[in-house]
């Protein structure tokens, strides 16, 4: 049986933190093989997944975008194509479209500890072999950056009576092409990002949009274009105005959450002072007095005040209540209020999903990443030379993207240097480590649903994940490779993945 093709790396996922790994990677290793491997037929993840009208990031590009990757534009807030237009420039500047394949979709991936590399089964669904017909590949070490939701599943909300509904009902997650909603009066039922972002997208065609709530989020009002942010651009050289305005930007949101949790009080009367100046008479306490406070859940962010725009010019609404049925032509609430639909949006959440759905083992027996420690943000208790990512709730994803794969690369440079094979964080069975799940930061619901399938982390370093910014940058930044915790294995020279011919067996 002929070996697949070896590569030194090989990342899952086209998306934020795959691009992210692969810049770094084929920066500091530009002699090493390494392949990029994604489900889609273009990169983005998903900025390319959502179609919806108005898609768009709660963070500024200063923050989502790369630290090597300077945000050349005036606007800071940008849909979701911007943001799909940003990857495809740096994948441009760093030369890694070469290592792309698209189409590629891995079922699994399992270590083969006498050779020391994970073997990749993969289903290819694009491009020349769009048959399905299946594939292999080795990878020395084996990065996902395959987020952390469920692309072909979103929450069902259960909505009694939604099947009907004689009307379209549509998920945000699979907005069909050039759908028709002009002079219709729709639906939206959620209050997250993805409801406020839709509204007053859909109120420039729409006869009527109405936010149908159970219960509010809070809203921040902020300018898509940083005036402070463009000043630096025009005064200063490229790349220093864009690390002055990464770092205030990054501080700025540390101190906007950091103050929501130590006084919410006062950080809840200026949310709402925000949204009384946008909607003057029109502000109705019930329907923007979230029941707990600001940052608890996810904070809603609204560019130049377009969902407030919407609702002052009449063509948008919210309303809260709860759900009693849905019709054949409308909503109807427990309080006897109906809302007349011709479109129904279900923008009731997401479904969380570790590493991609990918089954993970190691020689054939599954991993179950919930019972394994993170360690140094990205790699998990004795599972060798394995990372994946996951970003922070509470500020801009790409900031931990940068920091995991500069601690990454140091890693894998010191094992060339000692020429070490496998890389493995190794904790024993009698540990004496303290639970801290840092997702219960959060009480968002996709968060508690999926808490089962989160892995753990400790209360101290390097077993913590955290989502503390600042903190996770100075301590990867000065944490020793050979740290005590790390066990380094060299391989007989005959079982070593480098010593394996490869077979071409990915076109």
């Amino acid at each position: 049986m002929q070996e697949p093709d070896v590569f030194d790396m090989v990342i899952v996922g086209a998306g934020i933190s795959g691009i992210g790994m692969a810049a770094h990677y084929a920066e500091k290793f530009p002699g090493k093989r390494y392949l990029l491997l994604d489900r889609r037929e273009q990169p983005g993840g998903t900025w390319d997944l959502f179609r919806y009208p108005g898609v768009r990031s709660d963070s500024d590009m200063y923050t989502l975008g790369y630290k090597f990757a300077p945000w050349r534009e005036d606007e800071a807030i940008v849909a979701g194509e911007k943001i799909v237009e940003y990857l495809r420039r740096v994948m441009d500047e760093r030369n890694i479209g070469d290592h792309v394949r698209y189409g590629q979709h891995v079922l699994g991936a399992d270590w083969d500890a006498a050779a020391g590399v994970w073997r990749l089964d993969i289903q290819q669904s694009g491009g020349a072999k769009a048959d399905g017909a299946s594939a292999q590949v080795a990878a020395k070490f084996l990065y996902m950056g395959t987020g952390y939701y469920d692309y072909d599943v979103p929450h069902d909300a259960a909505i009694p009576g939604l099947s009907t509904f004689k009307g379209q009902v549509i998920h945000p997650q699979f907005w069909p092409e050039n759908l028709d909603y002009s002079g219709k009066q729709v639906v939206v039922i959620g209050s997250g990002a993805t409801a406020v972002t839709l509204v007053p997208a859909m109120a420039g065609n729409a006869e009527h949009v109405t936010m149908l709530q159970r219960t509010p989020t809070w809203m921040a009002v902020q300018p898509a274009k940083d005036a402070l942010a463009n000043k630096l651009r025009r005064w200063l050289p490229e790349k220093w105005a864009y690390a002055i305005n990464r770092k205030r930007m990054a501080l700025l949101r540390e101190f906007v959450f950091n103050r929501s949790r130590s006084k919410p009080a006062e950080m809840a009367e200026l949310l709402t002072n925000g949204i009384r100046r946008q909607l003057g008479n029109a502000y109705v306490a019930e329907d923007f007095t979230p029941p707990y406070g600001p940052w608890e859940q996810r904070m809603c962010l609204v560019p130049d005040g377009d969902f407030f725009k919407a609702m002052r010019r009449g063509k948008a609404s919210v309303v809260t209540g709860q759900i009693e049925r849905i019709d054949e032509s409308g909503v109807l609430l427990d309080d006897g209020r109906r809302l007349p639909a011709d479109v129904i949006v279900t923008a009731t959440g997401l479904k969380l999903a570790v590493l991609g759905k990918v089954a993970i083992s190691m020689g054939g027996e599954p991993v179950n990443f919930a019972e394994h420690f993170q360690y140094r943000d990205c790699m998990f208790s004795n599972v060798p030379n394995f990372a994946a990512m996951f970003g922070y709730l509470n500020t801009s994803w790409t900031l931990r993207v940068d920091i995991v794969a500069e601690w990454l690369c140091r890693l894998l440079r010191q094992m060339d240097a000692w020429h070490m094979d496998v890389a493995t964080p190794a904790l024993p069975a009698d540990h004496d480590l303290i639970e801290d799940q840092p997702f219960d930061l959060l009480s968002s619901g996709y968060l508690k649903r999926g808490r089962h399938l989160l892995p753990k982390s400790s209360t101290t370093a390097p077993w913590q994940m955290q989502m503390d910014y600042r903190t996770d940058r100075r301590e990867l930044a000065a944490a020793l490779i050979d740290d005590g915790w790390m066990a380094f294995t060299r391989l007989p020279r005959a079982a070593r993945a480098a010593d394996l011919a490869p077979v071409p067996a990915l076109n």
